[in-house]
């Protein structure tokens, strides 16, 4: 399979989502790192470049022989892929609601080319820009096969439900085997477009998600502002800083995108220029983001809708492994015993509560 000639693409995709080639190629008993020459990325690794995960795909499809991997590879998504992102949006109300949510936070998920939606000819229009032209097909292909399971999986839905896309349009020209495309999204499926499109009926938007919560989705946008607000406002320059990267660090954690240099940029200046007016305020990036964890961890631990893995995943850990000892570092108890003292704990306060009322 000759390599893409298409322009170098700009943007990243996150971590969570290169894993997926990674563990694909090792279900069918590969060596990923061997072949693709680097290690799967680690635990809360930054975003890669849109033209490295290109790269990964294209070594992988050539040594396969299989041109629709990308196909393959996006069809194995699940929530967890798409880190705490995911599961805000299997517990949205509606399709509707995860659909402004995905818009919302594409970025998140997909930060090469923004998505746009509107309806057209009776149909609910999902458009990407023109920088989707620069990915390459075995990127596009990846996108759209993703989506399209995500969908499907998150709302409980089979090929034959609104969550089933009416076609699927891609820029690149059509490939000699169209069987793949079909088989992985059940409708027509076109090439040469004049962008990237999925094209679903508008009944999609009254489907309810699989674990719909719409309860539990606005407590995992709400927590981190209601945990902020609670916050002493700090007197002077000096401390404003501090309040500043604190309120901004619990949605950066939710949207698993808490380096120092996303933070940074968020207060319009460099990685390095933050590091060091903390440093001169006596605080490390660290550990702020490590208060900012333990504090959002003891109100997810104390809501029992959530399991031990989401929390993990929801404060940015992508093992289960790394917030055991995350917790057992704050409190000294496993997560399991920290929320069986957090319950016992609100489970008491109840009567006394419910007396005073």
């Amino acid at each position: 399979m000759a390599l893409s000639t298409s322009p170098t693409p700009s943007g990243a995709v996150p971590a969570d989502y290169v894993r997926l080639l990674f563990h694909y190629l090792d279900r069918r008993g590969i060596a990923a790192p061997a072949l693709l020459g680097e290690p799967a990325p680690a635990e809360s690794a930054p975003p890669v470049s849109a033209a490295h995960w290109r790269r990964l795909l294209e070594r992988a499809a050539a040594h396969l022989h299989d041109p629709a991997l990308g196909l393959h590879v996006g069809s194995t998504i699940t929530p967890a892929d798409l880190g705490p992102l995911g599961y805000v949006l299997l517990s949205s109300a509606s399709a509707a609601s995860a659909l402004e949510r995905y818009v919302r936070y594409q970025r998140l998920v997909h930060d090469v080319s923004p998505v746009r939606h509107y309806l057209h000819d009776g149909a609910l229009v999902l458009e990407w820009s023109e920088q989707s032209r620069t990915v390459g097909l075995l990127v596009n292909q990846c996108g759209m096969a993703a989506l399209a399971a995500f969908t499907r999986r998150c709302t409980g839905a089979s090929e034959s439900d609104a969550a089933s896309p009416l076609a699927v349009h891609f820029v690149e020209e059509a490939p000699h085997d169209m069987a793949p495309y079909a088989q992985t999204f059940g409708c027509p499926v076109l090439f040469g477009q004049s962008a990237t499109r999925m094209l679903f009926s508008p009944a999609i938007l009254g489907l309810p998600m699989r674990r719909a919560d719409a309860a539990l989705a606005a407590m995992l946008e709400r927590q981190a502002d209601a945990m902020l607000a609670a916050l002493p406002r700090a007197a002077g320059a000096d401390g404003a800083l501090e309040q500043q990267v604190r309120r901004l660090l619990p949605a950066h954690v939710l949207q698993g995108d808490a380096a120092l240099d996303a933070v940074a940029a968020a207060l319009g200046t460099s990685a390095r220029t933050l590091r060091r007016r903390l440093q001169q305020q006596g605080l490390h990036f660290r550990a702020l983001l490590e208060d900012t964890r333990r504090q959002l961890a003891q109100g997810y631990l104390a809501d029992r809708r959530l399991a031990l893995a989401e929390v993990a995943l929801l404060l940015g850990y992508s093992e289960q492994s790394a917030f055991n000892r995350a917790a057992m570092r704050w409190t000294g108890m496993t997560p399991r015993k920290w929320r069986a003292a957090l319950l016992a704990a609100c489970d008491a306060d109840a009567p006394a509560r419910t007396s005073a009322g």
